[in-house]
């Protein structure tokens, strides 16, 4: 079976649109009064629009990346929910796990906010790959 690019790319931009979105209510809705006085105590200028522009494009090409690792894996697991959940594991444990408690430790963040990220990122991850996961269909 071939992988059908268009398909993954229709996906791809939906679960980066949630993944973006998520970002967004986590980021500036849920933390954003912390990460002012993170950034404030620790000296770090706020991010400007190029930091915005890089983060957004870099979790547009995230999104369809992870319907690409869907798309590769669905031939052994099968079509469904059940193999986009096992391509959101393998994204968030490697953008959300391992790297959010790397950072975390490294940058002085309590242990209860790293745990409430590993969380959130599990949930968003997961919704975004199922939409995306939805929309694909092989060539």
């Amino acid at each position: 079976m071939n992988i059908n690019p268009g398909r993954v790319l229709l996906g791809g931009i939906v679960a980066g649109i949630i993944l973006n979105v998520g970002e967004f209510l986590l980021n500036d809705m849920v933390l954003g009064t912390q990460m002012k006085a993170f950034f404030a105590a620790h000296n770090f200028t706020d991010p400007g629009p190029s930091f915005m522009i890089a983060a957004v494009g870099g979790t547009l090409v995230l999104g369809i990346v992870i319907v690409l690792g869907y798309a590769a894996i669905r031939p052994r697991f099968g079509a469904g929910p059940k193999t986009a959940i096992i391509a959101a594991l393998f994204a968030w444990f490697g953008i959300y796990v391992y790297s959010g408690i790397i950072n975390g430790m490294l940058f002085g963040i309590p242990m209860s906010t790293i745990l409430m990220l590993i969380g959130w990122g599990l949930v968003e991850y997961v919704l975004a790959t199922l939409a995306g996961a939805a929309l694909y269909k092989e060539s």
